[in-house]
């Protein structure tokens, strides 16, 4: 009863916690004379990804034995399995029940299909990288890592120099520290963010211990667990992000914030995992990458294509069912 508890109070808080930081990163985008698009990809990004990072951080740094390291690589490949399945499954359902109210009886997504489509290519590209690294043992393989993270700053750079504006139906709301300000002060955006991440750190890692605790009761190793279960959770703030933007029609901030957490989570963590493991996949790892290929190959096409809507985004989300499905099998064989 106390980890059913524990479990939906966090995911309440994580949910609550999220309200607060869309609305003031939105508002430290405007601040930092950001483009619309780079203020999901990289402030939204950077904040919502420090929890999975952090799993990864700790497990392969502070990792006393090889079973514990497993846990970092495992959150490093399952990450990036998550939120381009689920996290984009989400959007699709979101956008789908919320269509008469946003007055979209198509369920059309708005949002700039090239940029999106250049960005899955990117994901692709390194996604691609790091998971045939972990086929091959090699000597040089540790120093590989420093081209993951030139690899995001990279992308960071681009971002930032790209410019776009906000449409006029994603006029900002008040920010909830400073609700009668026209223009609130940087120092209460910043502490809004500030408190509202540190909710969402604590309240994430309560979620993934009562995932732990569900996983040790169903019996699964710890890496399939830091596959299968964490990144559920360690990823529920990106989702919950997503959800809450859909909800108030700006889905091209959902869909950046996806796309700029799935390109941290292709470099910084995996970049930390081959630093510290010799970054070698087991058959649910190999089977987890394949399943992610799958789902960015998909996504790309539709966005290459320009013809993307709730419809064909939902679709998505049953891959990581796929998955699932073979993890359990595997492990009861």
């Amino acid at each position: 009863m106390l980890t059913i508890l524990l479990f939906l109070l966090s995911a309440g808080a994580i949910y609550a916690a999220c309200e607060y930081f869309v609305n003031s990163v939105e508002w430290l985008g405007r601040k930092l004379a950001l483009g619309a698009t780079a203020t999901g990809t990289v402030l939204a990004a950077f904040g919502t990804a420090l929890p999975e990072s952090a799993v990864t951080f700790v497990a392969v740094i502070f990792g006393r034995t090889p079973q514990a390291r497993d846990i970092g690589v495992g959150a490093a490949l399952g990450g990036p399995l998550v939120l381009a399945t689920i996290a984009y499954a989400v959007v699709g359902v979101a956008l789908w029940m919320n269509r008469r109210r946003l007055g979209r009886p198509d369920a059309q997504v708005r949002v700039d299909h090239r940029r999106l489509a250049r960005d899955q290519s990117w994901f692709l590209v390194i996604f691609v990288a790091k998971c045939a690294l972990g086929l091959f043992a090699f000597a040089l393989k540790p120093w590989l890592g420093v081209l993951f993270l030139a690899a995001y700053a990279a992308y960071v750079w681009r971002e930032i120099r790209h410019g776009d504006t906000a449409p006029e139906e994603e006029a900002l709301e008040p920010l909830k520290f400073q609700p009668r300000a026209v223009d609130p002060s940087m120092a209460r955006v910043l502490l809004q963010a500030t408190l509202a991440l540190l909710v969402i750190a604590v309240a994430s890692r309560v979620f993934v211990a009562q995932l732990d605790v569900i996983g040790l009761a169903l019996h699964l190793p710890a890496h399939l667990v830091a596959l299968l279960l964490s990144p559920v959770a360690t990823e529920l703030p990106e989702t919950v992000n997503a959800l809450i933007w859909v909800r108030q029609g700006k889905e091209r901030l959902a869909l950046a914030n996806i796309s700029g957490a799935m390109m941290i989570q292709a470099t910084v963590p995996s970049a930390l995992a081959i630093f510290a493991t010799p970054w070698l996949f087991d058959a649910p790892l190999i089977v987890a990458g394949a399943i992610t290929i799958m789902a960015i190959i998909y996504l790309w096409w539709l966005f290459r294509r320009g013809c993307v809507d709730a419809r064909r985004i939902m679709p998505v989300g049953l891959l990581y069912g796929v998955f699932a499905a073979f993890v359990c099998w595997h492990a009861v064989g």
